[in-house]
């Protein structure tokens, strides 16, 4: 049973920091490239970050380059988000995806709300 785990959300002020991580299970983690999107409420989801199986190619939205950093322990078939300097309009429902050309998986999401 394929199973993503998210964890680590929560209410932060403007100018902290967070730690999401995201468990996986029930499929090979270290083949899958991981990325973590995003959806605000009245909002589409949004591409936050990826990174590919092996962690040698990292792409960033522009609106978290130089705040977030993702990375990965295929040892613990985990992949984490760090975020600093959070920002109000960084608040959504953080979402993991595990994706290759045949398969994509999902969590269900972790709730950052940062307050001004």
């Amino acid at each position: 049973q394929v199973q993503l785990e998210e964890s680590g959300g929560g209410l932060v002020q403007a100018g902290g920091s967070l730690r999401l991580s995201c468990a996986a299970s029930g499929f090979t983690f270290s083949t899958k490239t991981m990325y973590w999107y995003r959806q605000a409420p009245g909002k589409e989801r949004e591409l936050v970050a990826s990174i590919t199986s092996g962690g040698g190619s990292i792409v960033y939205a522009d609106s978290v380059k130089g705040r977030f950093t993702i990375s990965r322990a295929n040892a613990k078939s985990t992949v984490y988000l760090q975020m600093n300097r959070l920002k109000p309009e960084d608040t959504a429902i953080y979402y993991c995806n595990a994706r290759d050309n045949f398969s994509s998986y999902w969590g269900q999401g972790t709730q950052v709300t940062v307050s001004s």
